[in-house]
Parts: structure tokens; sequence; C-alpha cells
């Protein structure tokens, strides 16, 4: 089982799992970091949902509708559950978040696990002409390049380029078209993610640490003009 059937699987049905999904996770941080996710959203939902009914409530409403008992416990069945599944599909919307970008960024390169085990499109010349795409210059290579892919990226697309670096592999993300006030960090259990806003978009990094997002981020300020 790859990262990205996990996830379709948690997602669907997060207390019910197959022996190779718990396989996976066992030996997969990324994937045990959004199990965690997961989870701690259902409690969330459940805690909301578990919120105390007045006395008596129940039966003022029934005595208030014409709708027979019965069919009112249905009615009532059914409106709680769409009620959650509403809930939980809002949990799963993105949202205008202070942090949105650096969020979708390790998203993305949760949902991408091949491009730390595929050396795809390595090319320096397609990564200058990848950064000049956003009005940048590039002066030198911020590492080895591995992988360039285009992706799509919320309702637009971007540029997955991962290189190695002295800290491990790490992934930057070039989205044109898109607008960042200031910038934005987010982290999970085992993912960093830095966005910065740049003329004509933004860009984001994510690494396995803080630290080494960091080291990253400079290296890309210190290699690139953005004009």
């Amino acid at each position: 089982m790859n990262c990205l059937e996990f996830r379709r699987l948690k997602l669907a049905d997060p207390r019910r799992l197959p022996d190779e999904a718990h396989a996976h996770v066992a030996g997969c941080a990324a994937c045990a970091a959004l199990a965690r996710e997961v989870d701690e959203k259902e409690a969330e939902l459940e805690r909301a949902l578990a919120v105390p009914v007045p006395e008596g409530l129940a039966e003022r409403a029934i005595l208030r509708s014409r709708t027979p008992p019965r069919a009112w416990r249905r009615w009532a069945l059914a409106a709680g559950v769409v009620a959650a599944l509403m809930a939980g599909a809002w949990q799963l919307v993105p949202r205008k978040e202070p942090q949105l970008y650096a969020r979708l960024a390790i998203e993305h390169v949760v949902m991408e696990p091949e491009s730390f085990t595929t050396v795809r499109n390595a090319d320096a010349e397609a990564f200058r002409a990848v950064v000049q795409e956003l009005g940048a210059t590039l002066k030198e290579m911020p590492g080895t390049i591995r992988y360039i892919r285009l992706c799509p990226v919320e309702d637009g697309y971007g540029w997955h380029i991962v290189f190695e670096t002295p800290e491990g592999l790490a992934t930057l993300l070039l989205v044109p078209g898109k607008h960042l006030a200031a910038p934005q960090t987010a982290s999970t259990a085992a993912w960093n993610a830095l966005a910065r806003p740049v003329r004509g978009g933004y860009y984001a990094v994510v690494a396995s640490s803080a630290a080494a997002a960091s080291a990253f981020d400079k290296m890309i300020r210190d290699c690139i003009t953005w004009a």
C-alpha cells in the first residue's frame, strides 16, 4: 500500500482500516501524522455533536409537530446524519485560514510521496525557466535537483521541485498567480513548511524539520533574485 491509497482509506472510513493500512502507517511517519490529525478531527466532531439536550426539549418538539413520533425519530436521525456529514466535510474543505498556503504545501508533499523516490526532469535549465516564469533570476542552484513536475495546486497550478540539500531532501513549490500578504508557517509531526510572497505569486519550502525548512528557505533567497 502506498501513501495515496492509505490517505483515501483513512479519509473514507477513519475507524475501520484493513490490516495492510495498519502495516503501512506503522512504518510511514508522514501517514502516521496524517492519521493522528484525522483522528483528532473525528474526536472534535464527536465532542461537537455531544451537546447536552435540555430536558423536555424533544417532547416539546414532538408535541408541537403534527409528525407522528416514529416518523419524527426517523427525521431526527436523518437530520443528525446530514449534520454530521456536513460537519465532517467542512473539516476537509480548505478555508481561508491565516496559514492556508503553508498547510496546502505540506498536504501537497504528502500526496506525492513518489517525488522523494523518483528522479524526474532533473535539469538545471528547466528549473531556471520555471524561476523566470515568476519574473525571477536564478543565480545558482540551491542544491542538486531531483524532481520537477507541474501539479494542480488549489484551483490553479504550481511547480513541484525536490532538491538534495545538506539537511536532506527538501521541496520547493513555486505557485504563480496567487496573492500572499505575508509569510506563513505550518507544521505537522513529520513536516514543516514556510511560504513567502514573491512577485507573480508565492513559493513554499517543505522539509522534515523547522531548522531544515529555514535553512532551505535561506538558500532559496540567496540563490534566486526576486524582482
